[in-house]
């Protein structure tokens, strides 16, 4: 498919990204048919290139995120460095940026500075604090803002605390630049404003954590740990069935609770017990309705605990990992892969999340370090000789 019939075709991105959230942002924008222009270090590049070397060699992380870009290096140290950058944003639409505190200022790349000279720019920073406040400058990184949000204290068992097994914060922050910078576009298509956006890693977790926020504020004590159960409605959580397999699932309202007591729990009786009459009642003497319900599990074996509870409306599941996740029926049917290619191999790969009926997935490769820099500095007119002599002197 021609990349001019993306949504964001003649969209120009410039971005100085490493690590997760910038990439994740630019990586969506690139989904959409924008050009995303990374710029990384001569040399090693992102430093998320080195992470883990599990793809073909390459770093889970760098292939999840930089597919449909192009890679220039540059020294931005290097005045001549800086001059290329600066041209390649007199032509770009977006300009990402999450370099370590206080950098962009440095370097004169921060938004103020940015936009003076191109009020049509739209700056996007992405900081783990936020670029004013005490902790400016400050570096983050994804389980700090976790600990530092609260989410590590409500993750875990009561035994003991933990990290989200995913970079939840980077994920958000990421996400939230994505959606600002979509917004700043259509704004400055509707009425010629360029708009900054401005992200940080902290308060992108801190709106997730919004639900036990207002728990904690106005309840007076925050939401216990409790594994797979939920601290404000029960049951909700996994069970071991006979064969030794979790099966998981909730209930969600009055119909259902009323629907496992008479048919799944044999226990009519229980719909009207007082300890279990309402949402409240059921979370409060949670630990003597998980004793009937785990009883209850332990019976039979997952496959039949699923089909019983299916047949009488209530969500379940088995719990998978990540091998079974790898193998779901939905994402075979639903043809939800695709495929990528990384340098030396090709490599399977998730469809972006949103469909747009008529408009294939745009899933082109993943570049090497500096795959583009050449063809990228010849557009800028400069010619083989000068990119041989900034090549030789570490420019790029």
């Amino acid at each position: 498919m021609s990349v001019q019939r993306y949504p964001l075709a003649g969209v120009t991105v410039v971005s100085l990204e490493q690590a997760v959230a910038a990439p994740y942002a630019t990586r969506q924008l690139a989904d959409l048919g924008a050009r995303v222009i990374k710029v990384e270090r001569p040399g090693g590049g992102d430093f998320a290139r080195r992470y883990d070397t599990t793809v073909h060699g390459h770093s889970s992380y760098f292939v999840w995120l930089n597919r449909s870009k192009e890679s220039l290096t540059l020294d931005l140290k290097d005045p001549r460095g800086r001059e290329i950058l600066h041209e390649l944003l007199d032509g770009a639409d977006v300009f990402v940026q999450n370099l370590a505190p206080g950098a962009a200022g440095r370097l004169g790349l921060d938004a103020a500075t940015v936009t003076s000279r191109r009020p049509g720019l739209i700056p996007c920073t992405i900081s783990g604090w936020g670029t004013t406040g005490p902790w400016a400058d400050r570096k983050a990184y994804d389980l700090l803002v976790q600990c530092q949000t609260g989410l590590v204290s409500l993750t875990g068992t009561p035994e003991g605390t933990a990290r989200t097994g995913i970079s939840v914060a980077d994920i958000a922050a990421g996400m939230y630049a994505y959606s600002g910078v979509l917004t700043a576009l259509y704004t400055r298509a509707v009425t010629g404003e360029a708009h900054p956006v401005e992200v940080s890693l902290f308060e992108a977790l801190a709106e997730w954590m919004g639900q036990p926020a207002y728990y904690t504020r106005h309840g007076g004590t925050q939401p216990p740990r409790l594994g797979t159960q939920h601290a404000t409605i029960a049951p909700y959580g996994t069970y071991e069935a006979a064969d030794g397999k979790e099966v998981l699932f909730s209930i969600q309202n009055e119909r259902e609770w009323a629907a496992l007591c008479t048919e799944f729990l044999g226990g009519p009786e229980l719909v009207g017990d007082p300890r279990f009459a309402t949402a409240s009642d059921r979370v409060a003497h949670r630990e003597e309705l998980n004793t009937i319900v785990a009883a209850r599990i332990a019976r039979s074996g997952s496959e039949e605990i699923l089909k019983d509870l299916e047949a009488i409306g209530i969500a379940c599941a088995g719990v998978n990992d990540v091998a079974a996740f790898l193998d779901h029926p939905v994402l075979a049917a639903r043809g939800r892969w695709s495929e990528v290619a990384v340098p030396g191999a090709t490599v399977a790969a998730l469809l972006p999340p949103a469909d747009l009926a008529g408009l294939p997935a745009r899933m082109d490769p993943v570049p090497a370090v500096g795959e583009h820099t050449g063809s990228i500095l010849a557009e800028l007119g400069r010619t083989e000789e000068e990119v041989a002599a900034l090549r030789a002197d570490g420019v790029v």
